[in-house]
């Protein structure tokens, strides 16, 4: 814990923040986030909301789909799953974008990025 401390202290002390947010290491990290999670979320949500918006006005997952279990039961399963499975991906995902953070620190400390 030491160790992590006294390199914030270190970096935050040798690192010019501006000339990070605008390097193009930097803007492109912003670009590989928005454009993964942004589709993320939509899908997310629209997956979500779908649910309740279909068995109020629908009769369509009432109807049995396996014996006596009905489409709404398998969708409600499947909402579980896909949050399970989003959050997998996310963190997967976030792995490579703490590398990228990572990069774009240590060229800051070895001297900059050029515009």
């Amino acid at each position: 814990m030491g160790a992590e401390k006294e390199y914030k202290q270190r970096s935050a002390n040798e690192i010019d923040y501006v000339q990070v947010t605008e390097s193009k290491s930097f803007k492109k990290l912003m670009h590989d986030r928005k454009k993964f999670i942004v589709p993320l979320t939509i899908f997310f949500l629209v997956f979500y909301f779908l649910l309740p918006i279909l068995t109020s006005y629908t009769t369509f997952l009432n109807t049995p789909a396996i014996g006596d279990i009905s489409w709404v039961w398998l969708f409600a399963l499947a909402q579980f799953i896909m949050t399970w499975v989003l959050c997998t991906v996310y963190v997967k995902k976030a792995a490579v974008f703490d590398k990228q953070a990572d990069e774009i620190i240590r060229e800051m400390e070895e001297g900059g990025d050029e515009q």
